[in-house]
C-alpha cells in the first residue's frame, strides 16, 4: 500500500502560463499515512474542476482526498521561475508555504515564491 502512495507524483501543474491550483490531502481511510499534493492546470475554470479529476483518481488508489485550498501558480519554464499566490472563492486559500515546499521537491533548480497578492 506504501508503494501506491509514492507512485502519486507530489506535483502535476502545466508547464508554462499561469493556472489554478489546488493542496490536496490524501489519506488512508481510518488514519494511517497521509501526504499532500499540487495539481493545478490552465484547463481548469474553477477549483474544482481540479478537484473533480484528482478525486476519483485517487479513490481508484484506495485515498481519501480533501482539499485544503488553492490560488494560483504562475510558471515560467525559461527563467525557472514559479510564483504561488491568490486564492480559492470555493475552497479557501491554500497554505502557500506548504505548496512551495511540495513544489521545490519537483522542481529543483528553480526560483519558488509565493505571497498573498491576488494578481
Amino acid at each position: 500500500a506504501g508503494r501506491a502512495m509514492a507512485a502519486v507524483r507530489d506535483v502535476e501543474i502545466d508547464p508554462e502560463g499561469t493556472f489554478k491550483y489546488i493542496l490536496v490531502r490524501l489519506q488512508r481511510p481510518g488514519g494511517g499515512e497521509q501526504r499532500d499534493i499540487v495539481r493545478g492546470t490552465r484547463a481548469a475554470e474553477f477549483h474544482n474542476h481540479i478537484f473533480e479529476k484528482v478525486n476519483p483518481e485517487m479513490e481508484k488508489l484506495g485515498y481519501e482526498c480533501k482539499c485544503l485550498g488553492g490560488g494560483k501558480i504562475d510558471h515560467n519554464s525559461k527563467d525557472k521561475k514559479i510564483r504561488v499566490f491568490g486564492l480559492s472563492t470555493g475552497y479557501g486559500k491554500a497554505d502557500h508555504s506548504v505548496t512551495v515546499e511540495i513544489l521545490k521537491k519537483a522542481y529543483t533548480d528553480y526560483e519558488i515564491t509565493w505571497s498573498d497578492d491576488k494578481k
